[in-house]
């Protein structure tokens, strides 16, 4: 029994005739008989009766009938989304990341899938640390991570996307809002606005610190770039934040971002836990990301 026998079975079931069947798949008459004939000998029942003017099934054909209609049906509507996965129309794409990250660096990226993709599915998540990204990763519960660029993880490929030069954001009053840039020595010792100290930034500002042999002092802590931005345009203090997409430089209104081009740049990107195991559409979001910021990097800072 093959699926090409019972294809042919329901087909002959539905025109109540056997040589229609045959003009229609292009073949004999013999042929579609012999589709009938390997049905009935594997059932060991007569699946159709036969009649002047064709064919009608039996009360087993029938049977038979009913059900291998309703298995073709799904077989084939499986194949039509198996063809949409593999060519990125439909299925979905977990990502891991945060409103930040979204707002500054994937908004006009996802719009554009969506209006490409609609019947793909996006799903953002926040995950509270790389550590935890790469864990969901490994696991397969994410197929995305956009994450600040560290050391190698093993079991876990990262591909940088974009590098952010860092500012420094100050209110408009403040006595360094007018100066073009700044010198890294300059801010030594400094009091700051705290970016997470577990966070994967504010390692590698650190680092990128230590390198040129200065340090801060902190005033508050804040959990992401956007709420030290806040701050600072608030008045409360300064903040050293990745220069973000999005964000003038050196700034508009009452926010002043100052560069700081000594400091080494943070690199920003994507982590998966294979690029050639990606999904179709999971790889066409990270590209579409990937292209969005191309096309964006002579505007952005």
């Amino acid at each position: 029994m093959t699926l090409d026998d019972l294809r042919v079975f329901v087909a002959v079931c539905r025109a109540g005739s056997l040589s229609s069947v045959a003009r229609d798949l292009g073949c004999t008459q013999s042929a579609v008989s012999q589709h009938v004939k390997r049905l009935e000998r594997e059932t060991g029942v007569a699946l159709l009766e036969r009649q002047p003017r064709g064919v009608v099934p039996t009360q087993a054909g029938r049977v038979l009938e009913a059900a291998a209609a309703e298995g073709i049906s799904g077989l084939d509507l499986a194949v039509r989304q198996l063809r949409d996965l593999v060519e990125g129309e439909s299925g979905y794409v977990r990502v891991a990341t945060g409103a930040t990250t979204v707002r500054h660096f994937m908004s006009d990226a996802v719009v554009r899938f969506r209006r490409r993709y609609p019947k793909v599915n996006v799903e953002f998540r926040t995950v509270s640390s790389g550590r935890g990204s790469f864990d969901a990763l490994a696991d397969g519960t994410l197929d995305l991570a956009w994450i600040t660029l560290g050391p190698p993880v093993r079991g876990i490929e990262q591909r940088a996307v974009v590098d952010l030069p860092w500012v420094l954001a100050v209110r408009d009053d403040d006595v360094w809002a007018g100066r073009p840039s700044l010198d890294a020595a300059e801010l030594n010792d400094i009091r700051l606005i705290r970016l997470p100290p577990n966070s994967a930034s504010a390692a590698h500002l650190e680092s990128a610190c230590a390198e040129l042999g200065i340090g801060f002092g902190y005033d508050t802590s804040v959990a992401d770039w956007d709420t030290a931005l806040l701050l600072a345009e608030l008045g409360v203090g300064r903040a050293l934040v990745p220069a973000l997409p999005g964000l003038a430089v050196p700034g508009d209104g009452t926010l002043r971002l100052i560069p700081v081009p000594a400091l080494r740049p943070l690199a920003v990107g994507w982590a998966v836990r294979r690029w050639d195991a990606l999904s179709p559409p999971a790889r066409a979001f990270a590209d579409t990301v990937v292209e969005s910021r191309r096309r964006g990097s002579t505007s952005a800072p």
